[in-house]
């Protein structure tokens, strides 16, 4: 089997006024915000291109259920379909079905702690257009 987890695709979390936060962000720490947040671009060691997305939440946000934390970290993959097969059967919880987009394949599971966990195949050309 391939790496599992490859990087960090996002950081997610909750915050009372979403608008406000991304202007703080952009305002004091230099954010390129747009309506999903900040999607940072990047190069690895082999020139490879990536992304990392920063998104603020709204408080009332039911897309980290069934955790009740505040935050979900979404991890980059390689083959999602391969990985979550070989997950189930090490018993990970996988909540719902793989979701497609043009910039990848998302799935979702379940760590030790109940925190929900976004895995994201990237099609990082499709993030550079």
């Amino acid at each position: 089997m391939k790496k599992r987890v490859t990087g960090i695709g996002g950081l997610f979390f909750k915050t009372k006024d979403v608008n406000a936060t991304k202007d703080w962000y952009q305002k004091h720490l230099g954010f390129n915000t747009d309506e999903w947040g900040c999607t940072f671009k990047w190069k690895d060691d082999s020139g490879n291109l990536g992304t990392t997305q920063w998104s603020p939440f709204s408080e009332k946000s039911t897309h980290f259920e069934p955790s009740k934390k505040e935050f979900m970290f979404n991890y980059r993959v390689e083959n999602l379909v391969e990985l979550l097969k070989e997950l189930k059967k090490e018993g990970v919880t996988i909540l719902g079905e793989i979701q497609e987009f043009e910039y990848g394949k998302f799935g979702w599971i379940l760590d030790n702690d109940g925190n929900k966990i976004e895995l994201w195949e990237p099609i990082d050309e499709n993030l550079f257009k």
